[in-house]
Order: C-alpha cells, then sequence, then structure tokens
C-alpha cells in the first residue's frame, strides 16, 4: 500500500527514513489536489477509512505472532520510547491525536495503551486509577514497563514518597489483575522492594505473558519472595509449564540456585535467557527442555558454571546448538575463568552459522586459536576475544591489508562491526603496529568494522594519542565504564568520495531495537534502550 503525504510531517523525526523501513511513502507532486480529496462528502477524514491494523496496535499483539519484521503502522510513528528530560509530559502528539476524531481516538488509545512505561510513582498512580475507573484500557495493555522508574525527583523527600503510597506491593498486584492481557513485564532494582510472592506468582500465573524481566533486583525481599514461589518449600502450586518465552534475570546476584532448577524445566518455549552474574549451575542449565529454541543466551560472570558442562551443552543441547544468535560467554579473568585452552578449541567449530555476536572475554585463549575463529569473523558481526593474544595475533582476521590480496576471488571478507580487544594489556595492544598502514587494523580495507574496545589502561594510553587516530578516521569515544575506538563515517565517507557508501544504521532484529554495539544484556522486549537497560547492555 502506498500512502501520499505532504513533505510537512506532523511529527519531527530526526531520520524521516526510519517511516520507510514500514511503509511506502511519496511525495505528491499536486499538492492542491491532495487537499481538495482530503475530505469527502461525509466530512470523514480519509485517514479514516484505513484498517484500524494499519492505524494502530489494535490487533498486533493478540493476532500477530511476535517475528523480527516490525508492524508499519501509521500512528505506531508518533510513539517515543525513550523519555524525555525531566518530567515533562511525551507523546504529546498522541494526545493530540485523540482529540482529532472518534475513529483516531480509539485507534490511538490502543497505541496508547498498548505500551505502558512508568517513570515515576505519580505517573503509576495516575495510570492505574484511570484503568480502574475505564476497565477496558486495561484489556489494551500489553506491556508494563518500570525500567526508567526513578524513585527519586518530583521535590518530594523519601517520606512524603512513602506516605502517598503511590506504588506499593498492594497496588501493583491491583494493577496486574487489571491487565488480563498483559505480555511483557519489565522490572529493575528500584522497584524490587514491591515485587512480593504474590506479585511474583501473578506474573507467572497470566497466560498471555510472554517476557519477564528481572533486571539488577537482588534485594533481600525480591529473594523471599521469589523464593516463596519456586523454593523447595514454596507455597503456591504453578503449572509445570509456563509460556514464558523470554526471561532475564540479569544481576539477580542473590538468588540461590535452587531457583533456576525449578523454574528453567518449566519453559519449553524458552528463546532468550538472560542470567548474568547469578548462581545458575550446571544442572540448571541443561534442565532446559529439549523443545525450547534459545537464539538468545547470556552466561557471563556465572562463577557457578564449569567450562566443560556449557560447552557440551552448547554443542549438543537441542535447544541451542542450530538456534543460537547472541552468546555471550564474557568472564572477568581475576576473579574466575569459565573456558580454558582446551574448552575454547572444542566450543569454535561447533558454533553455527546463525550466530551474530559471540563474547569470549577472559577466556583462555593463543594463536592457535586464530585459524578456528576465521571462519566464524565471516557471520558473526560482534566479537569479544580473550586473553593471552598479542595485537599482530588478531589482526589477520580482519586482514588481508593489501589491495592484491583482497581482490583475490578466495579472500571472503569479514562481517565484524564490533571487536573487543579489551583482554589486551597496554604492552599487548602494539601502538606502532596499530598506527602503521601495512598492519593497522584502522585502515579503510576492515570496513565494517565500526567499534574497538579497549581495556582500561589501554584506552588512558590511545586517549592521550588520540591525535594520531584522526588522520586513521577513528576517535576516542567512552561509554560508562567501557572505553573505544569508533570509526568516524563522516571521515570515511570522505576518503571515499565518489564510491557509493551505505551508512549502517546498526539495526538489526536479533537486537530488537537496540542500535549500539557491544550489547552485554540480552532484550526481552523490541523497544529503544534506554534508563537502567541501557546502563547494563551498553555502559557496564
Amino acid at each position: 500500500m502506498q500512502i501520499a503525504v505532504s513533505e510537512i510531517w506532523s511529527k519531527p523525526f530526526n531520520d524521516p527514513r526510519i517511516l520507510s523501513k514500514c511503509s511506502t511513502w511519496e511525495s505528491s507532486t499536486k499538492m492542491e489536489t491532495m487537499v481538495e480529496k482530503q475530505i469527502n462528502d461525509s466530512r470523514q477524514v480519509l485517514l479514516e477509512n484505513l484498517p484500524m491494523e494499519l492505524l494502530g496496535k489494535w490487533y498486533y499483539y493478540s493476532v500477530v505472532k511476535f517475528s523480527d519484521q516490525s508492524i508499519g503502522n501509521i500512528i505506531d510513528q508518533l510513539v517515543t520510547d525513550i523519555l524525555p528530560i525531566g518530567f515533562q509530559s511525551r507523546n504529546i502528539d498522541l494526545m493530540s491525536l485523540l482529540l482529532t476524531s472518534r475513529v483516531l481516538h480509539s485507534a490511538t488509545l490502543a497505541t496508547l495503551y498498548s505500551q505502558v512505561t512508568i517513570s515515576h510513582s505519580k505517573a503509576f498512580h495516575k495510570f492505574i486509577t484511570h484503568v480502574a475507573a475505564h476497565p477496558a484500557l486495561g484489556i489494551m495493555v500489553r506491556r508494563l514497563d518500570f525500567s526508567h522508574f526513578n524513585p527519586i525527583g518530583l521535590g518530594m523527600t523519601g517520606r512524603e514518597r512513602a506516605e502517598t503510597q503511590n506504588l506499593t506491593v498492594q497496588t501493583l498486584l491491583q494493577c496486574l489483575k487489571l491487565l488480563p492481557n498483559l505480555q511483557e513485564f519489565l522490572a529493575q532494582e528500584h522497584i524490587d522492594g514491591d515485587l512480593s510472592s504474590d506479585v511474583i506468582w501473578t506474573l507467572f500465573q497470566m497466560p498471555r505473558v510472554q517476557a519477564l524481566d528481572f533486571c539488577t533486583c537482588s534485594s533481600t525481599l525480591f529473594r523471599d519472595a521469589i523464593m516463596n514461589v519456586f523454593g523447595n518449600t514454596c507455597s503456591f502450586q504453578l503449572p509445570q509449564v509456563l509460556p514464558i518465552t523470554r526471561l532475564s534475570f540479569h544481576s539477580c546476584t542473590i538468588l540461590p540456585s535452587a531457583i533456576f532448577e525449578s523454574l528453567l524445566p518449566r519453559l519449553p518455549n524458552l528463546t532468550h535467557l538472560d542470567v548474568t552474574h547469578t548462581r545458575i549451575t550446571d544442572d540448571a542449565l541443561t534442565s532446559i527442555p529439549r523443545t525450547a529454541r534459545l537464539t538468545h543466551l547470556n552466561l557471563s560472570k556465572c562463577c557457578s558454571l564449569s567450562g566443560d558442562k556449557v560447552v557440551k551443552f552448547l554443542g549438543t543441547h537441542p535447544a541451542v546448538k542450530d538456534t543460537i544468535v547472541y552468546l555471550n560467554l564474557l568472564m572477568d579473568a581475576k576473579s574466575h575463568k569459565i573456558l580454558n585452552a582446551v574448552d575454547v578449541t572444542t566450543l569454535l567449530p561447533t558454533l553455527p552459522s546463525t550466530l551474530r555476536s559471540l563474547n569470549l572475554k577472559g577466556s583462555e585463549m593463543s594463536r592457535n586459536h586464530i585459524p578456528l575463529l576465521l571462519p566464524l569473523t565471516k557471520h558473526l558481526e560482534e566479537l569479544g576475544i580473550g586473553r593471552n593474544l598479542l595485537y599482530e595475533d588478531i589482526s589477520p582476521l580482519l586482514g588481508p591489508f593489501s589491495d592484491e590480496a583482497m581482490d583475490n576471488p578466495s579472500w571472503i571478507p569479514h562481517t565484524l562491526h564490533y571487536l573487543d580487544i579489551s583482554d589486551l594489556e597496554p604492552d599487548q595492544l602494539d601502538l606502532g603496529l596499530l598506527f602503521r598502514s601495512k598492519t593497522s587494523i584502522l585502515e579503510r580495507g576492515t570496513m565494517p568494522l565500526e567499534i574497538i574496545e579497549v581495556g582500561e589502561k589501554a584506552f588512558k594510553k590511545l586517549k592521550d594519542r588520540e591525535h594520531v587516530c584522526k588522520p586513521f578516521g577513528w576517535v576516542v569515544k567512552e561509554a560508562g565504564r567501557r572505553g573505544m575506538l569508533a570509526r568516524d563515517i563522516v571521515k570515511t565517507n570522505t576518503k571515499l568520495a565518489g564510491e557509493e557508501v551505505q551508512i549502517d544504521d546498526g539495526c538489526r532484529s536479533w537486537k530488537m531495537g537496540a542500535t549500539y554495539w557491544g550489547m552485554r544484556k540480552v532484550p526481552v522486549a523490541r523497544a529503544e534502550v534506554c534508563g537502567m537497560y541501557e546502563l547494563c547492555m551498553f555502559k557496564q
């Protein structure tokens, strides 16, 4: 379907090309004719005659199965996932659209309430008040998102916030009971004290819930609550099969291993699992049902896992061996290592061609692993390598650097956009080789490489020599605790003047809304990443 619209958008987009991914948009050359035909004899705007599915998300979650393909609805383009600065109103365009006509009012309500983001307690109180007064609104809600929640602000003291009783165990439980079609619940540490046993049990009992994220929830109240539901002496009766497909306990460090041993066998349809920095054991990992089809798996900093059991699971278990797309085995080598050299040698040949992101940071590696990594670089887009390698060992993954070798028909270019070499110590990162034209991975020939992440000490060393990086078309950047070299796209395009260069926006279906490279948290909902989730995903 082609829809003619004027060049003056109703909402200012930073990049109108985003719209073209969903529908074909044309600019009419006869604006006067279009304006004359905009209203028919019944005084109804022609836009209102479009199907409700195209206008909004009324049927999206109940009819369309979750997939990698986004639905190009018109009203959805007005939704803002990232909250404005402070406590300003969001989705102002949607609020204005509510006043346009009855048809658009209905379609806009569906979009407005399908994904509810709670940024502070007053917003939650306002939401639950509306839903309690108009239960039909609760039927529309598919996502309840607390990832932006900030308990501080609004000019209130801690005592005043406690006295308002806006967000409590009781009000949260009441809210869930008003949302019968809820499919995604996103939490974080600022509300873990309100996640009682009744709330946890209700979430896992809801028949349509597919995604749960308890990112950084690590209070004793949360631990006791989830133990009451999944512990050995649990007082709740849960079914043996749960509908959850995407689950995250990212940095839930306080949860005992018994939780995972009880929960994971109940998830036969699991596709996304993030258990970063938890106490998951080998037995719990292998208890994942064989019917599951894992595409995203994050086992970083899981000190209770053993390398040989993890390698065997990844290479033989039907739930993961042929479907994995994102795999994170990052470890802090100073405290624990999960993969030794033998484990890495066994693992690399078993990884499937579906894999797009692999992080082996902290594992024990040697130059003997480079030939095993080389075939993976032909389909990987993110790669994190382990310890004990030198710079000259790594550069062949992106080479050859000579034009003659690159013109060889047998040479298959790499597909890497992100390379993590942060395990290299400053003395292992030979700056002389890094900035030498015939051995530099910063050269044009290493495209599409965009990001090279380095360790803290190496980053300080590079920051002092930033003027040396710029002539190569690279700049030094810092994101939270992470430091990196980033390709300057503008300068690169200048060098490639006369050639057609397509700028990659970093958007991939497997990243589920994220556009940056170097993802360290599994997303369980398709949305722009910000707030606490952005911190865990890209800045730690």
